[in-house]
């Protein structure tokens, strides 16, 4: 059992989160906006995890958020957008989310959102903001966990593999793909001949995609295969924060 702050300026929204949590045995509070939020959470040490929305009416959800990592480095908060971008995503992720929801979601996704959160190692004070592994990566309830060894592959493509344990179901390998072609891009977008990190940057790479990729779509990539076949604006910012951060 678990004491949870819901932040969410939709009265249904509220109500649906706290009758499903508390059907759960956790412990529920809410407010409707920013404000009330942060006076409810205090220095946080009362709260086992946070239900945050971003777009509300006065602070909106990412500047809640840095406040209330600020008051307590290690809280768990889970970020939840109808407006997702993977440029919020990311954001967020520096700002030291444990997960992110995009609504609509099920009350399934919702529970094994906030069962990944409680049993995660909260994010220490001082995390990296750009981080090159993927360990223990929750998004959309799908739990990364980055595998050992980036494979070269004969055609030139190198491909990584992670563990993902979609909400509710078993855990399962994906492999992610990334072709000759793509690395060029990237090459020539950073305007280098070899990365920072090099190996881990390209393993770090192949998880920002499988994140991006659960991300917009909220399920598995088809036979648990991601090709990633095109440099996104997304993908071209999270390589300017890991140049910026080196």
């Amino acid at each position: 059992m678990a004491k949870i702050l819901i932040i969410d300026d939709e009265t249904n929204i509220r109500m649906m989160l706290r009758l499903a949590l508390m059907k759960d045995q956790h412990q529920t509070d809410a407010a409707a906006e920013g404000l009330e939020g942060l006076e409810k959470f205090g220095d946080g040490s009362g709260w086992d995890l946070v239900l945050l929305d971003q777009r509300m009416p006065g602070m909106e959800g990412l500047e809640v958020l840095r406040e209330m990592r600020r008051r307590r480095p290690d809280a768990r908060i889970v970020m939840m957008t109808a407006f997702g971008t993977i440029d919020l995503a990311l954001a967020a992720r520096q700002a030291g989310a444990s997960n992110f929801l995009r609504k609509p979601f099920t009350v399934e996704t919702l529970r094994a959102a906030a069962e990944a959160a409680l049993s995660d190692n909260p994010m220490p004070e001082g995390n990296s903001p750009i981080p090159l592994s993927f360990d223990l990566t929750t998004v959309n309830a799908y739990h990364l966990h980055s595998l050992p060894g980036l494979k070269k592959l004969p055609d030139g493509s190198l491909q990584d593999e992670f563990e993902v344990r979609p909400p509710g179901q078993k855990m399962v390998t994906c492999q992610v793909t990334l072709p000759p072609y793509l690395i060029e891009l990237v090459l020539a977008y950073a305007d280098r001949n070899q990365m920072p990190g090099e190996e881990r940057f390209w393993q770090a790479l192949c998880g920002e995609s499988l994140a991006n990729y659960l991300w917009q779509h909220a399920e598995m990539p088809e036979n648990n295969l991601l090709v990633v076949d095109d440099l996104t604006s997304g993908l071209k910012h999270w390589i300017d924060a890991v140049i910026h951060a080196e």
